[in-house]
């Protein structure tokens, strides 16, 4: 092995491993997300039903299953505003292209057909 390839397999190894390690934080969070959007709302319920909140008991019925079911909704729209939030601080990596792709695609480009100009070659993209 050449000492050069070593170093490329190393950084892509190095990579790999960070993908892991990324992908593993994304995976942990989007559970402990999907967690709360079930026992938020399940608690407010609960909390409501059983007037572990003071001054609900005085509600009636209708007023206490409308806020309650209310604030349940509001609970899981809040847990999903908390994960889109987290997705957005979550670090994005700048994917840079490799150069000798850019340069073979550019040469690609550059490329005209035999016995064809400039103008001609613009005039058939037009066409197509």
């Amino acid at each position: 092995m050449i000492g050069g390839e070593g170093l490329i397999g190393k950084e892509q190894e190095d990579k790999q491993g960070g993908l892991k390690q990324r992908m593993a934080r994304v995976i942990e969070k989007f559970f402990i997300t999907s967690m709360l959007m079930w026992a938020v709302p399940i608690a407010i319920l609960y909390a409501f039903n059983n007037n572990l909140f003071p001054g609900i008991a005085d509600m009636s019925p209708y007023s206490l299953t409308l806020l309650s079911g209310f604030l349940a909704v509001v609970s899981v729209n809040v847990v999903i505003a908390f994960y889109i939030y987290l997705a957005m601080r979550e670090p994005s990596e700048k994917h840079e292209p490799d150069p000798k792709f850019v340069s073979e695609a550019e040469a690609s480009v550059k490329h005209l057909v035999p016995n064809e100009t400039p103008e001609s070659s613009s005039a058939r993209k037009k066409e197509e």
